[in-house]
C-alpha cells in the first residue's frame, strides 16, 4: 500500500490485458510485448478498419492470445475473464483514414471510449487512452518531432 492509500502498480500474477486496435502497427507490437510475460493473457480487439490480420497472424496460435473482431462503437462484454488493464489505441491516426471516415472517427472517439470505460468499470480497471498529435491542433512543423508540443 502506498502512502496515499492506493495499491502499488506492481504486476499481479496471471494478468489479462485488453488491447483495442490490437491489429494495428502499434497495437500488434504492444500485444507482442505483453505476451513476453508468460503469465499474461491478451485479448486483442480490432475491426480491421485500419489494422491488418498480418500484424497478429503469428499470435493466433498462442493460447494466451485471444482475438475478437469487433467495432468499439458497439459495447463489448467480456465476462469469462477479469481484465486487469485496458489499452485503447482505437482511432484512425492517419489523415487519409480519419478524413475518409470522419463521422466514424468521431464515433470511435466518443461512443467507443464510452464503451471502453464501461468495460473498465465492469472490471474495476484502468484505461490507457492513446491519441494522435492532432490533439495539439494545426502543427507549425511537418512532420512533428517528438519534442514538439503544439503551438
Amino acid at each position: 500500500m502506498l502512502s496515499n492509500g492506493r495499491e502499488s502498480a506492481r504486476k499481479k500474477p496471471n494478468e489479462d490485458h485488453s488491447c483495442y486496435r490490437g491489429a494495428g502497427f502499434i497495437g500488434s507490437h504492444l500485444c507482442d510485448y505483453l505476451l513476453k510475460d508468460k503469465d499474461t493473457h491478451v485479448i486483442c480487439v480490432d475491426n480491421f478498419l485500419t489494422g491488418r490480420k498480418e500484424n497478429i497472424i503469428h499470435l493466433l496460435e498462442d493460447s494466451r492470445f485471444t482475438f475478437i473482431e469487433h467495432d468499439i462503437i458497439e459495447p463489448l462484454y467480456i465476462k469469462d475473464k477479469k481484465i486487469d488493464q485496458v489499452y485503447n489505441l482505437a482511432c484512425p491516426a492517419s489523415p487519409r483514414h480519419y478524413q475518409a471516415n470522419a463521422v466514424r472517427t468521431i464515433k470511435v472517439n466518443t461512443i467507443g471510449i464510452i464503451n471502453i470505460l464501461g468495460l473498465a468499470k465492469q472490471h474495476d480497471t484502468r484505461v490507457l487512452q492513446a491519441s494522435t498529435s492532432e490533439v495539439y491542433g494545426d502543427p507549425l512543423e511537418h512532420p512533428q518531432e517528438e519534442s514538439y508540443y503544439g503551438n
